[in-house]
This record gives structure tokens, sequence and C-alpha cells, in this order.
């Protein structure tokens, strides 16, 4: 079996992240993560991220789309999306 290159890594991934099947996020750790958008979803959460071993929970809840819809309105902008993560310790590096 031959050997895969990181660049054709990366460009594998960029052309899945352009066609809607990944959603990368960047949790400011220099790292870029990805994951799979279930087909018929759009993907939208939001995550909690341990700041000591860099764990990730998904979280489900979110924002009331009257904030979004008043921050549009305020600013004048149209199509207002958002991304959130909370950052904290996770219960097992608490111990």
């Amino acid at each position: 079996m031959g050997e895969c290159d990181l660049a054709t890594i990366y460009r594998a991934t960029q052309l899945l992240e352009k066609l809607g099947m990944v959603k990368r996020f960047d949790f400011g750790d220099g790292a870029a993560r990805f994951e799979l958008v279930a087909e018929g979803s759009d993907g939208h959460h939001h995550h909690l991220v341990c700041t000591r071993c860099a764990g990730v929970v998904k979280i489900e809840e979110c924002f009331p789309a009257e904030i979004e819809r008043r921050i549009a309105s305020k600013n004048r902008f149209q199509a207002v999306t958002h991304r959130l993560e909370f950052f904290g310790v996770c219960p097992d590096c608490q111990q």
C-alpha cells in the first residue's frame, strides 16, 4: 500500500470542507479539528473544550434566534450566524 503525504491529506480535507461534508474548528491552540457533518444537518452546535487535555464536548444548546436577528438589525447586517466555544477544565483533569 502506498503512502499518502501530508499535502494530499490537506487538499482532501479542504475539498471535503468546501463540499460541506466536514466542518473545521479552531480552538486557538494552533491545531485544526474537523467533524463530519451529518446528512440533512447544518452541523450547527457548540463546544466545551478542556484547556488542559484539549478534550472536546459537543453542546447542543444554542442562543435563541432572536439574538442573531437583533444583532443583525442593530448593525444593518444580513445572513448573521455565529460560532461559540466554551473553555474550562474537564472532570478527568480536575483530579
